[in-house]
């Protein structure tokens, strides 16, 4: 009779890889819960919380219909925000208008109504009037042409390609004017002040 050699034993690096191997087949993933699974008990989970039950507590057979009219409602909030949002920005964007008015004003005239507008809190006002400020200042001294019809953005690429070590400032100072006058923005003091600020620097620009 011929007796089999017996195996070598198998060290403990060879028997974790091959246990990896196995538990790797297919047939130990079919009950493994998919993405989708795990993302609605996660779902689930929040809104238990949020009621104040427990996941292994009994709510009723409702309760399912509950969560998914709750989660539905969030969803079609918070679509309807951004619709909002982004319809009113669009809508403000194709708004935009001349920054300066013609009639003939100098750089003072909108340094000294922007000062009352800030004296009264009137802030989107005072924003306004003390880019108009600057616009003006910059036309006045020929860094910018006087040109009709010129938009903030414009005035922005324009002066910036023009004094170069202040266009982040000057792109800056017309996005506050912009989320202000145009995005529905407030406006306060400190907005303002960084204004008043780069249109003293401004000035002193050549």
């Amino acid at each position: 009779m011929i007796f089999n050699a017996p195996a070598p034993p198998v060290g403990r690096d060879a028997a974790r890889e091959l246990a990896r191997r196995e538990l790797r087949k297919q047939i130990y993933q079919r009950d493994k819960p998919s993405f989708l699974d795990r993302i609605l008990n996660k779902i689930h989970d929040w809104l238990n919380s949020l009621f104040g039950h427990t996941p292994g507590e009994q709510t009723g057979g409702g309760w399912g219909w509950t969560a998914l009219i709750v989660l539905v409602v969030l969803l079609i909030l918070v679509a309807a925000a951004v619709w909002w949002r982004l319809g009113n920005l669009r809508r403000n964007a194709a708004e935009r208008t001349s920054l300066l008015e013609d009639a003939h004003t100098t750089a003072e005239d909108h340094r000294a109504t922007a000062e009352r507008h800030a004296a009264a809190g009137e802030w989107p006002e005072a924003i306004r009037e003390r880019l108009r400020a600057i616009a003006r200042d910059l036309e006045e001294r020929v860094i910018v042409e006087p040109r009709p019809g010129r938009t903030a953005d414009e005035l922005a690429a324009e002066a910036g390609a023009a004094l170069p070590d202040h266009a982040e400032e000057l792109a800056a100072g017309v996005r506050t004017f912009d989320d202000v006058w145009y995005g529905g923005r407030q406006g306060d003091a400190e907005a303002y002040r960084r204004l008043a600020e780069l249109d003293r620097r401004l000035q002193a620009a050549r």
